[in-house]
């Protein structure tokens, strides 16, 4: 059995994690730190992120505005005290990336450009044209190369958090490639895992966006906060679920129903196809339950209009936009209009942290979309997640990093280590055959997600997800695995993918059967007013012995009041 001891230990390697290592390795150069990630950095789901950046990088801007946007588009359920420091942070990071080379595009007169993004009141989403994502994660993982304190454990699967007390001082981790399991021991720990839409059926999230961070931590006994809410992207592809940026309607496409009809005028009408996400793809779904969508191979949709921007700006500005078009649906933006519907994109909820990334047990951290702080509260602004990635990645780098250097020395005992590899070896790839298979679950499980748990929400289709989820755990408990060699096993890969799934989904079907109210992307059709009186809260679910347990924190207001949220 192999043994690793580090001082930090960072699970993922995208923007979060490895801005959390690079702070942490800029504050402390004799720090020992190890990026563990079940896929190589390059393949993490920040690659492909295709809109921006949100930060206050202009005179006709304010950080007060920025402020206020999020508030407003987290429909008053943010953190206001972390609100106020985010947008704070957000430009020195953006001029970090510029020193460390990123090719953010450019205006003519040499700054870097900005681009019109939903719910934000100015142009302020930073962008290099429409893959950020992929030159963001190029700049930040280059530049980790530079500090030899930094060491990576790539396409190694951590399976479970250790603790001792109220401390997290170790972890198990499966190496994909050999199928052994190593300990990890660390004075501390950072999660930066990502979401979890792929626990819903249509979504734009790549297949490794499991919730593996959130289940480890739900599980060693920290909570997760605000869970019910899941935002739906409003433009993705109908079949493939891949996403068509924000940035295509920023740069002035219309969204348009059967009739042709610029159908957001009676919904958002100060906005349009600049509202924020969750009215926008409550919007769509409106419209198309209301016989106004539009009929094709992968069902209803509506149309996302780019005719009328001209070849300079889709081949400048969209030319992702532009070759998803061409390469998916046979469709030449140029000429005709793109089909599009919403589908699941982000997680509002994670890991209940402080601003730090500090969760209650010492030692543990989280940032990015594995955590909560909350900025996003009921519904995330678009753009505000990558900087949220870079600014509380960097925190959370910093904290953990100055806790491992002054926390004693930790042993990470045999027996943990065991009993997760007996669990794995033993008990699922020893299984004998006649459990269901991990796919067969796992469609139900996401169709379940998708038809109960959706745009639109209620107390009986919750409560029906809640039974058929029991009945799905009860099924895991003998799942089949059919491949029994352990050298690269990705069915094995799958069952542990699938069992986060399952632990996620249960947080995220808990608390919105408890809100009976509607708040951002959590629309109860049954109780759809907004009730300040009773949840303007955040909803806080620890795991207990016969289920997850729901607890409810007062949200911190500043400066802002909650008024009416209208566009």
């Amino acid at each position: 059995m192999e043994r690793f001891s580090h001082d930090l230990v960072i699970v993922g390697g995208g923007a979060a994690g490895l801005r959390a290592a690079i702070a942490a390795a800029e504050e402390s150069p004799h720090l020992d730190i190890v990026i563990i990630s079940k896929v190589y950095p390059m393949r993490s789901h920040t690659v492909s992120a295709e809109g921006g950046l949100a930060a206050v990088l202009r005179d006709y801007d304010t950080l007060d505005l920025h402020a206020f946007d999020t508030v407003k588009g987290s429909d008053f359920l943010a953190d206001q005290d972390a609100v106020e420091l985010f947008t704070r942070e957000a430009p020195k990071e953006i001029i970090q990336l510029e020193h460390w080379g990123c090719p953010w595009s450019r205006d003519p007169d040499g700054r870097i450009a900005v681009r019109a993004f939903g719910g934000m009141s100015v142009k302020r989403t930073i962008f290099a044209a429409d893959k950020v994502g992929f030159h963001l994660l190029h700049t930040l993982f280059q530049h980790s190369l530079k500090y030899d304190n930094i060491q990576r454990l790539d396409e190694w699967f951590v399976t479970s958090l250790v603790r001792e007390g109220q401390r997290v001082i170790g972890a198990t981790a499966l190496d994909l490639r050999t199928g052994t399991m190593a300990g990890l021991t660390g004075k501390a720990f950072i999660l930066t895992t990502g979401g979890a839409g792929r626990a819903f059926q249509f979504t734009t999230n790549g297949m490794i966006k499991t919730g593996d961070g959130m289940a480890m931590a739900y599980r060693a006994g920290a909570p997760l906060k605000d869970m019910e809410f899941v935002q739906f992207h409003p433009t993705a592809l109908p079949g493939t679920g891949i996403l068509i940026t924000e940035a295509s309607r920023g740069e002035g496409g219309y969204l348009r129903n059967a009739d042709g009809d610029r159908f957001l005028k009676s919904y958002v009408p100060g906005k349009m196809e600049l509202g924020p996400r969750d009215l926008l793809s409550r919007a769509i779904m409106t419209e198309i339950r209301e016989g106004r969508g539009i009929e094709g191979p992968y069902g209803p949709h509506v149309h996302l209009d780019l005719t009328h921007l001209g070849r300079k700006v889709l081949s400048e500005r969209l030319p992702m936009v532009t070759e998803l078009a061409e390469k998916y649906v046979g469709i030449n933006p140029e000429e005709e209009s793109i089909p599009v519907r919403p589908g699941v994109h982000y997680m509002m909820g994670g890991v209940h942290t402080d601003a730090t990334g500090q969760t209650s047990l010492a030692g543990l951290y989280a940032a990015g979309e594995t955590a909560c702080v909350s900025i996003n509260g009921a519904n995330r602004l678009g753009s505000n997640s990558l900087t949220e990635c870079l600014v509380f990645g960097a925190r959370a780098g910093l904290a953990a990093g100055r806790y491992a250097r002054q926390a004693s020395e930790v042993e990470l005992p045999t027996e943990a280590v065991q009993a997760e590899e007996a669990r794995l070896y033993d008990d699922l790839l020893g299984r004998e055959r006649g459990g269901r298979g991990v796919a067969e679950i796992r469609e139900e499980l996401q169709t379940t997600m998708e038809d109960h748990v959706g745009i639109s929400r209620d107390a009986a289709s919750l409560s029906e997800a809640t039974k058929v989820l029991a009945r799905l755990k009860g099924s895991f408990e003998k799942v089949e695995v059919a491949d029994k060699d352990r050298v690269f096993n990705t069915e094995l890969t799958s069952v542990l993918e699938l069992e986060s799934m399952l632990t996620v989904a249960e947080a995220i079907v808990h608390s919105a059967l408890r809100r009976t109210e509607t708040r951002g992307a959590h629309f109860r059709t049954d109780f759809p007013e907004r009730d300040d009186e009773n949840f303007l809260a955040h909803t806080v679910v620890t795991q207990g012995e016969t289920g997850p347990e729901i607890e409810y924190l007062p949200v911190t207001i500043t400066r802002w009041k909650p008024e009416a949220r209208v566009y």
